[in-house]
C-alpha cells in the first residue's frame, strides 16, 4: 500500500525542534574543498589519499558530535584486491586473414576480476551474443543456442528496448534494468564461461563518453576479495571503441547496425563472428588489503536500536587518465566529496538538534567507483541489524548548477519515502519529478542500491534539472556540461566561485526527510509489488 494516512499524521505532529535547524554552508564548503584538494591526491582506496581521508572523517564526525558507529569502532574493514593491469598488449582480432590490433586506452580498455598474476586469451572465437541478457522470466535469453564457453562475447550497452521513448517495453522501456548495466554483462558472460566479455561503447545508452571508460578503466582497478580468487569469472573483461566494432563487424561480412537491430527483437539469435578470433594479454599487479568504511552514529533517546541510515561514498579515481594540461589527479570535487561533506554537515546539524527517538547513522562507505563495494559489503555484513534499519537517504553528488525549482527522484515512485520527501519539498516550495534520462540506469549507479538489494528503503535523489534561472535548458546545459568535461576526469575540482545556495537547499531536504525519519515510529516500505518488498517484508518478520 501506498503511505498510511497513520504515517502522515506522525510526520505532521513530529517535534517542531529541528525545524530551524540548518546544516552549515560553511561546513559543507571547507569539508568539500579539503578532500578535493590535491594532498588526498583523488582518495583512491588503498592509497596515502585514502589514510588521510579516512583520518579526516573521523575528526569531523567526532568534531561533529557523533559517536564511533561499530561497536566502540569508527570504521568497518572492507577486504579488497587491488589489479593493477601491465604490459597490456593490444587486443587483437584476426578475421578474414587480416589482423585488427586495437590500442589499450584510446581505443579498447581491458582488465579482469581474476586475482591472478597473468591473464593470457589466445585465438578465442568470437560471438556477438547482443545485449547479453539471460532473463527467464522475460522470456529473453541472448545466449540460447550458443556455447561461448572459452569464446570472447561482444556485448551492446543497456536494454534492448532503451530507445523506446516510454516506460513500458520488455525490459523498462526507456527506463534501464539491472540487465543493462555493465555489471550485468560481465556477470552473466562470466556464468556462461565466456573466456572474455567486451562490451561495445555507445555514448547514448553506455550514458557517458569513451573518455569517462579510458579515464575508469586505466587505473588500478579494486574487487572484493574473495576465497577462490574469482577465479568464476571470465579471464578479460573491458570494452571497445564503436567505431573499432563497427570495423570488426564489417571485416567479418557482417552489417553492425543490421545486427544491432536484430539484438533488440525477441528471439535473437546470438551471431558468430565467422573466422575471428580474439586475443590479449597481461599482468596483474596485486596487492591486498583492508579499506575502510566509517561510520559515526547519534544514540536514538527513545528507541536505540531502530536506525536511520545516512550514507556516501568519500573515494574517487585517484590519479588518472592525465588531461592536456598534465593533470593526472582526479579530485571528485563534485563526486563525491559534495556527498561526503553533506554527511559531516548533516551529523553536525542533527547533533545542534539534539537526539532524536531513533539512532541516526553516517556511513561514509568506500569503493563505490569500483562497483559499489563498499556500500555491498556493508549490505552483507550490516554493523546494524538490516531489519532494525528504518530506511535512509544516500547522497552522491550534489548539482552546483544553482538553485531549482524541483529535485529528480532517482526511482520515485518505488517506496514510501517519498511521501518524507515529498512533505519536505512543500516547506521549500518545491516539486519532485521523475528522471528525464531513466535510460542512464542512475538507480544502479550509487549505494542506495546495495541497501535496496537487502530490502532496506532508501531514497536517492539529484539535484534539480529546473533552474531558477534558465529554467529546464539551463539545468540540462549545466548537466550535459559537468558529464563531458568534468565526471570522471581530472577537472571535477572545487571551484571557490560555486553557489552554493541549491545544493544547501537539498541539504536541507535531507535533513528534514532523515529527522522526520528519525522521529516518526513508522516502519515505510516498498510500494506493493516492487521487487524489494518481499525482501523487506522477510527480514522485518524475523
Amino acid at each position: 500500500m501506498r503511505f498510511s494516512r497513520f504515517a502522515f499524521v506522525l510526520l505532521a505532529t513530529a517535534s517542531p525542534a529541528f525545524a530551524q535547524t540548518q546544516p552549515s554552508v560553511d561546513t559543507m564548503r571547507e569539508v568539500t574543498r579539503t578532500l578535493s584538494s590535491d594532498a588526498f591526491e583523488g582518495r583512491a582506496p588503498g592509497t596515502a589519499g585514502e589514510e588521510k581521508t579516512v583520518a579526516y572523517l573521523i575528526e569531523q564526525f567526532q568534531k561533529a558530535g557523533l559517536k564511533p558507529g561499530n561497536n566502540g569502532q569508527w570504521t568497518q574493514d572492507v577486504p579488497l584486491v587491488e589489479l593493477q593491469a601491465k604490459n597490456v598488449s593490444p587486443l587483437t582480432f584476426t578475421v578474414g586473414g587480416k589482423t585488427m590490433a586495437l590500442s589499450y586506452g584510446p581505443e579498447m580498455v581491458v582488465g579482469t576480476y581474476q586475482v591472478t598474476p597473468r591473464i593470457d586469451v589466445a585465438n578465442s572465437d568470437v560471438v556477438f551474443v547482443g545485449y547479453g541478457i539471460n532473463a527467464p522470466e522475460r522470456g529473453w535469453n541472448d545466449y540460447a543456442g550458443v556455447d561461448v564457453r572459452g569464446k570472447t562475447v561482444l556485448i551492446l550497452v543497456n536494454d534492448p528496448d532503451y530507445r523506446m521513448t516510454t516506460l513500458d517495453g520488455p525490459f523498462g522501456g526507456r527506463a534501464m534494468t539491472y540487465y543493462g548495466r555493465w555489471t550485468y554483462k560481465y556477470e552473466e558472460a562470466a556464468r556462461q564461461g565466456a573466456a572474455a566479455a567486451i562490451i561495445i561503447h555507445q555514448t547514448e545508452p553506455a550514458a557517458y563518453g569513451w573518455n569517462v571508460v579510458q579515464s575508469s578503466w586505466t587505473g588500478a582497478q579494486q574487487v572484493a576479495d574473495a576465497a577462490n580468487g574469482h577465479s568464476d569469472q571470465s579471464k578479460a573483461i573491458g570494452w571497445i571503441q564503436f567505431d573499432q566494432a563497427k570495423a570488426l563487424f564489417a571485416a567479418a561480412g557482417l552489417d553492425f547496425a543490421a545486427a544491432e537491430r536484430a539484438a533488440g527483437a525477441k528471439g535473437f539469435r546470438a551471431m558468430p563472428l565467422k573466422g575471428a578470433t580474439a586475443s590479449v594479454s597481461f599482468d596483474n599487479a596485486i596487492r591486498k588489503h583492508a579499506s575502510k568504511n566509517v561510520i559515526g552514529i547519534l544514540p536514538g533517546s527513545q528507541r536505540p536500536d531502530e536506525i536511520v541510515l545516512h550514507t556516501a561514498h568519500w573515494d574517487h579515481l585517484g590519479r588518472c587518465e592525465a588531461a592536456p594540461d598534465g593533470d593526472d589527479i582526479c579530485n571528485g570535487a563534485i563526486d563525491n566529496a559534495t556527498g561526503t561533506a553533506a554527511l559531516v554537515a548533516l551529523a553536525e546539524a542533527h547533533a545542534k538538534a539534539g537526539a532524536a527517538p531513533r539512532t541516526l547513522a553516517f556511513v561514509a562507505v568506500t569503493a563505490e567507483e569500483s562497483g559499489l563495494l563498499g556500500s555491498a559489503y556493508y549490505g552483507a555484513n550490516p554493523v546494524f541489524p538490516l531489519g532494525q534499519t528504518v530506511g535512509g537517504v544516500n547522497m552522491d553528488a550534489l548539482s552546483m548548477a544553482g538553485p531549482a525549482k524541483n529535485v529528480v527522484v532517482i526511482g520515485r515512485g518505488k517506496s514510501e519515502l517519498d511521501a518524507y520527501l515529498d512533505r519536505a519539498l512543500a516547506a521549500q516550495g518545491r516539486v519532485a519529478t521523475n528522471e528525464p534520462t531513466p535510460e542512464k540506469g542512475f538507480y544502479y549507479r550509487s549505494d542506495h542500491f546495495s541497501l535496496a538489494k537487502y530490502g532496506v528503503p532508501m531514497l536517492y535523489f539529484e539535484g534539480g534539472d529546473d533552474l531558477v534561472k534558465g529554467g529546464v535548458a539551463a539545468g540540462e546545459a549545466a548537466a550535459k556540461d559537468y558529464e563531458t568535461n568534468r565526471y570522471h576526469g581530472p577537472k571535477d575540482e572545487f571551484d571557490p566561485a560555486w553557489d552554493w545556495t541549491g545544493a544547501m537547499r537539498d541539504v536541507q531536504l535531507y535533513f528534514d526527510v532523515g529527522r522526520a525519519l528519525a522521529t516518526t515510529d513508522a516502519w515505510p516500505n516498498w510500494v506493493a509489488g516492487d521487487e524489494f518488498r518481499a525482501i523487506r517484508d522477510r527480514s522485518r518478520t524475523r
